[in-house]
């Protein structure tokens, strides 16, 4: 008897206000990091109507300057029509950051220090961090939260190209999956919301949405006359962002990984230097994922290991091929620990991560990303000789 699901997976736009919040974060990292590799940075940000709010704890040789950075991130999200009532120019910002913790900096340190049980440099917190890949995309991806970030990445593409004038920058989208035997055979309902001005009507909206983002994006041969196609349901969307709710740096987590097909550790990315394992561990999860499926050792693949705070070795490393690996879980685990090393700071120098490259990573997913592989470069398959070699 075959088995059925339906599996639905959410993206969101450059304006949805816990966005708005990321990509400050992660510009305020990109900062620090393009005048000093080193920097220690964990930014948060809280935005709500015109005030926004920058804290967290930064140490760092560079000196951002922390408002053009916010209003210029704001700017390039869009925010910038004179009804807004966050808008780029206009926002009160406030500065609530302080240094890094000594007590952390001497466990992430590469140094000695009492009570430490090794010079190297170590993890910056506990944690645990999953890696997933798949084979339903071209990506490697879930097919779910890809056709999400597709449909959000082509609404922002329009709205900036100035195609039509009354899209603003607040959007959702979601897409739903049916799945036979653990395959994608059609996609059930489609849901896509965006901010809009108030002078245009629905039936034009939905009539666009459908017709030029939702038919040119999602894969005709998974459309049929079932499908159904919700778009902006409340009927009404005109007010958004920061003014329509509160925004703040992490929160998207789910949607910033993989729609929920494969687990999360808790772990938000934005905002966070590589010493920080929530982020690059979940990239270097990915990089392990992608090249295990890649490699022909399984269909699906996801990796867990985990860290405690200062010691550079992860405590455990796991991995579950549901059933499809053509080798034991076991084996490929043994492959992965010999082929890749989890320390962090080896992990920093494998996936080339002390550069400013994080806001590139912000919106639609920071997984999935391959038309810039040497920026994206937990999204490369440049193991997989070496993976199948370790896993015979």
């Amino acid at each position: 008897m075959s088995k059925r699901l339906i599996f639905s997976s959410e993206s969101v736009g450059e304006g949805h206000p816990d966005k708005v919040c990321d990509l400050i974060s992660d510009s305020v990292l990109d900062a620090c990091l393009a005048d000093d590799p080193q920097s220690r940075v964990a930014c948060e940000c809280y935005a709500k109507s015109n005030i926004v709010v920058v804290g967290g704890e930064i140490t760092t040789r560079a000196q951002p300057d922390y408002s053009t950075i916010v209003r210029s991130a704001i700017r390039e999200i869009g925010y910038v029509h004179e009804e807004d009532v966050f808008h780029a120019d206009k926002v009160f910002i406030m500065n609530v950051i302080t240094r890094q913790s000594p007590d952390i900096a001497q466990g992430v340190d590469a140094r000695s220090a009492v009570g430490k049980q090794t010079a190297e440099q170590g993890a910056g917190d506990q944690g645990l961090m999953f890696g997933y890949a798949c084979q339903e995309t071209p990506e490697l991806m879930p097919a779910p939260i890809m056709f999400a970030h597709r449909l959000g990445r082509e609404l922002t593409r329009i709205r900036k190209a100035g195609v039509v004038r009354w899209l603003r920058p607040d959007a959702k989208s979601q897409v739903s999956v049916a799945y036979e035997d653990g395959q994608p055979v059609r996609v059930t309902n489609v849901v896509v919301s965006t901010q809009h001005t108030p002078d245009v009507r629905h039936r034009t909206i939905r009539d666009f949405i459908v017709r030029e983002v939702i038919r040119k994006v999602i894969p005709a041969d998974l459309l049929d006359r079932k499908t159904e196609f919700f778009v902006n349901p409340t009927g009404r969307f005109v007010v958004g962002g920061p003014q329509g709710d509160t925004g703040l740096t992490g929160r998207k987590i789910i949607v910033d990984s993989y729609g929920g097909m494969g687990r999360h550790g808790g772990g938000a990315f934005s905002g966070k230097d590589p010493s920080k394992v929530d982020r690059s561990a979940a990239y270097m999860g990915r990089y392990v994922a992608k090249n295990i499926v890649a490699a022909g050792l399984a269909s699906r693949a996801e990796i867990q290991f985990a860290y405690a705070i200062g010691y550079p070795d992860p405590v455990s490393v796991s991995v579950d091929t549901f059933g499809t690996g053509v080798v034991s879980d076991e084996a490929i685990a043994r492959g992965v620990q010999e082929v890749f090393s989890f320390k962090p700071a080896r992990i920093i120098k494998q996936l080339n991560l002390l550069r400013p490259i994080f806001a590139r990573t912000t919106n639609y997913g920071h997984f999935g990303k391959t038309r810039d592989l040497d920026v994206f470069t937990w999204e490369k398959t440049d193991r997989v000789d070496d993976l199948r070699k370790a896993c015979r």
